[in-house]
């Protein structure tokens, strides 16, 4: 017990002094460290009778709390004096010019995205996203694309290993195969993300955007299709009529395939769409292969329904007058001033999103 009160003695006239916070510090890890003269005796407590042992830890306990009450009190008390100080030596200088509000700016892809996704949530779609590393499997052969197929060379693809296993992925289709197989028809989804393909200028980009549509369900057709892209093209460019031509196209995993173009006309040096003789190419789209709805397991003779894959970049780059897809990527804040959305601005075909 004598020992108890020494220490109490000793550590009680040192926090008399004058001291600082890192004084403080060395007497805390005196005392409590693991190693400190406290956690030793509360050590011996052990070897005690059990009678001893009682009163020994009580008295123990109590000089412990004291000291670090204390040892809390000086810490305190230090804090406020230094703040005091800062107090009465620190001006604030009321004659300075306010500090600039620089407010950020929706990038125009992310516009793009959630104008598409709100457009096609009014007619039952839901957004699906996937994986931006792809392989191959989804990327290529459950879309039914042979492995001569030129999408597949190195110099279209971006490879992640020699075995061309592991991929950057060149579409957002694949989200449309993982959705399939995870779940049981009807399927109304639209799958919009970042795709990747070895190509760089004024209109494509190494990375660029696109949202792929799928709708599987009985008895669909291309007239579902077309009324599909109708919608959107309308709702999008925020016009009444629109002017849409299918052409015959060709892809791996559409059957009939074709390419959308929209009429146009140039007025004042702008692109104004829904009118004029002018044709713009702006998707492509077709009935889904029966081989890619086997390759999901869903059984082309009882559903059949169409896709269609649009770039989101160059949607933004129509609506908006933007020349440059680079543009899109080159983090220029004065760019993104000039073209990007104040948070609050909501566009007027801006329906909310459904995700």
């Amino acid at each position: 017990m004598s020992d108890i009160k020494k220490i109490k003695d000793e550590y009680l006239n040192k926090l008399k002094n004058d001291l600082k916070i890192e004084n403080l510090n060395q007497i805390k890890t005196e005392l409590f460290g693991k190693n400190g003269q406290i956690s030793n005796l509360f050590k011996k407590i052990g070897t005690l009778s059990q009678d001893e042992r009682k009163k020994f830890a009580s008295a123990l306990n109590i000089v412990k709390e004291e000291l670090q009450e204390k040892i809390n009190f000086k810490i305190k008390e230090i804090e406020d004096k230094e703040i005091n100080s800062k107090l009465e030596s620190e001006k604030v200088d009321v004659t300075l010019p306010e500090r600039e509000i620089s407010q950020g700016k929706i990038h125009p892809v992310s516009q793009v995205i959630d104008e598409i996704s709100s457009i096609f949530s009014e007619i039952g779609f839901s957004v699906e996203e996937g994986p931006d590393v792809e392989n191959e499997h989804y990327n290529f052969t459950a879309l039914n694309t042979p492995d001569n197929h030129p999408a597949r060379d190195m110099h279209d693809t971006f490879y992640l290993d020699q075995n061309k296993k592991l991929l950057l992925r060149t579409h957002t289709s694949p989200v449309q195969v993982r959705t399939m197989l995870k779940g049981k028809p009807p399927f109304k989804i639209i799958a919009p993300g970042r795709t990747y393909r070895s190509d760089s200028d004024q209109t494509h980009s190494p990375m660029f955007h696109q949202v792929e549509g799928l709708h599987i369900d009985k008895d669909i057709n291309m007239g579902h299709l077309k009324g599909c892209l109708n919608f959107f093209i309308k709702s999008f460019f925020e016009i009444d009529k629109i002017k849409m031509r299918f052409r015959p196209s060709h892809f791996p995993f559409t059957e009939p395939s074709a390419e959308v173009d929209i009429g146009y006309e140039i007025k004042n040096g702008k692109i104004v769409i829904g009118e004029g003789n002018k044709w713009l190419e702006i998707l492509g789209c077709g009935m889904v292969h029966p081989n890619v709805l086997k390759n999901v397991n869903v059984n082309p003779n009882k559903y059949q329904g169409y896709a269609f894959g649009i770039g989101i970049d160059r949607l933004g780059m129509l609506k908006y007058g933007i020349n440059d897809l680079r543009a899109f990527f080159e983090t220029d804040y004065r760019w993104l001033n000039h073209f990007g959305f104040d948070p609050l601005d909501v566009p007027s075909n801006y329906r909310g999103l459904s995700r």
